[in-house]
């Protein structure tokens, strides 16, 4: 059974970066498929970034792309988020997931494990 844990999450400003972490237990990321969403107050989960078995080519969601990246560290089970130039509207619990397919996608049911969340406040 994967256990997926985010950390990272806090309180910034607007234009401010943060980095959040997503440490994966009992499997490695060498074979699936990843996935950083969120979910604000009142909203559906949203996807944010997703990442193929071998890393070569994350897929952004419109809102973030340019801003965010999501810089992996096989060796360590880890996977990060990357988010420059925050924006009160990013403003959600971040969630990191995985499938077991070596593709991303931007459909959340298609997802098999997620971690807890961690809350990113962006004040403006």
């Amino acid at each position: 059974q994967v256990q997926l844990v985010e950390s990272g999450g806090g309180l910034v400003q607007a234009g401010d970066s943060l980095t959040l972490s997503c440490a994966a237990s009992g499997r490695t990321f060498s074979s699936y498929g990843l996935g950083w969403f969120r979910q604000a107050p009142g909203k559906e989960r949203e996807f944010v970034v997703g990442l193929t078995w071998n890393g070569d080519t994350p897929y952004y969601a419109d809102s973030v792309k340019g801003r965010f990246t999501i810089p992996r560290d096989n060796a360590k089970n880890t996977v990060y988020l990357q988010m420059n130039s925050l924006k009160s509207e990013d403003t959600a619990v971040y969630y990191c997931a995985m499938r077991r397919s070596p593709y991303t996608t931007t459909i959340a049911r298609a997802y098999d494990n997620w971690g807890p969340g961690t809350q990113v406040t962006v004040s403006s």
